[in-house]
């Protein structure tokens, strides 16, 4: 397919994000890195290919162009307007979401986590900066650190989004993509990181790993919000050994509820995520 680039999006420390538009006038985003150390980029190449689900976001394909003399490995993706959840709590000149954004948000990363899993892949870097939004609603993009269920690799992701068994070192499956997830609610009704006053990895980490605490609860939280969290349900669910089967439940318009199975017989038989929207606007998170 033939494209012309077009403005920088976003950079990171070795990608750069460009929108892009092809011969027949359809306009998408191109994710570029040099050929030579696009190991990263061709992993999620390999990751979003395999993938089609409307909470993640499409492949467009992918191709080699040499630019400035350079080889430049390109990753083809859906363009998204609003760019990612932070783009989007960074554009109210500060705080959080609203909490119908955060619950409508939080249902479909949901969903998109409820597809990955039941693929048997494992994201490893859930976060805002990495949920990304356009006039449908959210979707889960940046496959760049994901791994199926069944390999041992080095964990990877963001450390203040990391699960305590990630920041041990010991494993990296299912549980912490929720764990993640809670700590994205968090960013999303803070605007601002999950673990507050904390800016060097290395002291997150060792806080995750062997502290026992989880993030700090706003206080928009509301009392039923504050309990389910205190009763540590999600540490729990990072904490155990097996990985859980989970099923995301659609019920009330304003709920969301994720259920487990740890019996593999496919009944749902305990809650470890629930969301909702009340009359008085509070809401119940991870």
């Amino acid at each position: 397919m033939g494209w012309t680039r077009g403005p920088v999006l976003g950079r990171g420390s070795s990608a750069a994000v460009s929108t892009a538009t092809s011969t027949s006038g359809e306009v998408f985003a191109v994710k570029s890195m040099e050929f030579a150390q696009a190991d990263s980029l061709r992993k999620e190449q390999h990751f979003l290919s395999t993938l089609k689900s409307p909470y993640v976001v499409n492949y467009k394909g992918c191709d080699i162009t040499k630019e400035d003399g350079k080889m430049m490995y390109n990753l083809l993706m859906q363009y998204m307007p609003f760019g990612s959840i932070i783009d989007v709590v960074n554009g109210r000149n500060g705080g959080g979401l609203k909490s119908s954004e955060i619950v409508r948000y939080t249902r479909e990363i949901v969903r998109g986590l409820e597809y990955l899993h039941s693929s048997g892949v494992v994201h490893c870097d859930i976060k805002g900066r990495n949920v990304l939004i356009d006039e449908i609603g959210a979707k889960i993009g940046d496959f760049g650190c994901a791994k199926l269920a069944d390999e041992v690799v080095p964990v990877s992701g963001t450390p203040m989004f990391m699960a305590p068994e990630v920041a041990r070192g010991e494993e990296q499956g299912f549980p912490a993509d929720i764990w993640a997830l809670g700590c994205t609610v968090i960013e999303m009704a803070t605007g601002g990181s999950p673990w507050i006053n904390v800016n060097d990895p290395v002291s997150v980490l060792y806080r995750i790993a062997f502290s026992g605490e989880i993030p700090e609860i706003p206080d928009g939280f509301s009392d039923q919000g504050k309990d389910f969290v205190s009763k540590q349900r999600i540490k729990q669910l990072a904490d155990k050994s097996e990985i859980p089967k989970w099923r995301c439940e659609k019920e009330e318009t304003n709920w969301i509820t994720i259920r487990i199975n740890e019996d593999g017989d496919g009944k749902a038989n305990s809650v470890a995520v629930t969301g909702v929207v009340g009359n008085e606007r509070r809401w119940v998170a991870p």
